[in-house]
């Protein structure tokens, strides 16, 4: 729509961010319908201003926190930086947490940083979510933001990849959108959801399966129609050159 519409997510959906222009209802890929049924609460344990803090990731695996805060303290004074480790091997799992000391001073630091390079990698730099965005779910459970495009599992609505404007408009006033129940849309896509994965459960997938594929049952759109346009296609194409044949044979 028009009205209210933003390059960037107001309100985590899955489904929404999954869309180019987020105004996909139905989940096309598995990692969404996962995103869908997860029942992720942030960290209480993390502390610091969430307005404040910024999220830096695709960071080099040998980048340390002082390297992070030297980088970040030439646009402004960095209050705290917390590098996320893993819990067994105590390795970088490439991605920190940068907390300044207001929040205009933060949003200006995360348009300025766009692009920005640290140790021969170009970080993505982005405005906290867990803590900020409601409905937010990490990209480990099917959700956030960016990803490759060799994957198929693209997510827009963050500031790497904002939403595209719709290119259809629905005819909705004001005073529509006022009285419109929030809630109808995502209760279309849970059960759009549930019925995906009631008629998917029992089956196995390969990892050679692809969306795309015609032989790949992730897609929640059936191809029965396609199908049977091909296969009359190919009868009336071998009826043809059957004919052709044996008129030159005579």
């Amino acid at each position: 729509m028009a009205y209210g519409w933003s390059p960037f997510a107001q309100e985590y959906d899955p489904v929404r961010c999954g869309s180019i222009d987020g105004t996909d209802v139905v989940p096309h890929d598995r990692a969404i319908v996962r995103a869908l049924s997860a029942n992720y609460r942030p960290n209480k344990g993390v502390i610091g201003d969430p307005e404040c803090t910024l999220f830096v990731g695709r960071l080099n695996k040998t980048t340390s926190e002082n390297a992070i805060e030297a980088r970040f303290s030439a646009f402004a004074p960095v209050r705290r930086v917390r590098l996320v480790r893993d819990v067994v091997t105590g390795f970088s799992r490439g991605y920190a947490f940068v907390e300044f000391y207001d929040e205009r001073t933060t949003k200006d630091v995360c348009r300025d940083a766009s692009g920005l390079e640290l140790d021969n990698k170009q970080l993505l730099v982005e405005l906290e979510c867990e803590r900020t965005l409601p409905g937010w779910v990490p990209r480990r459970l099917g959700g956030g933001f960016s990803g490759r495009k060799e994957a198929g599992q693209l997510r827009f609505g963050g500031h790497d990849r904002p939403f595209r404007k719709p290119i259809f408009v629905h005819p909705a006033n004001r005073a529509e959108l006022q009285h419109t129940d929030s809630t109808t849309n995502k209760d279309i896509v849970h059960r759009t959801a549930d019925d995906f994965k009631r008629q998917f459960s029992g089956e196995k997938f390969n990892k050679s399966d692809r969306p795309h594929s015609s032989k790949s049952i992730s897609s929640v759109v059936h191809n029965d129609s396609r199908n049977n346009w091909r296969s009359k296609r190919y009868e009336a194409d071998s009826e043809y050159y059957e004919g052709e044949s044996k008129r030159l044979r005579k």
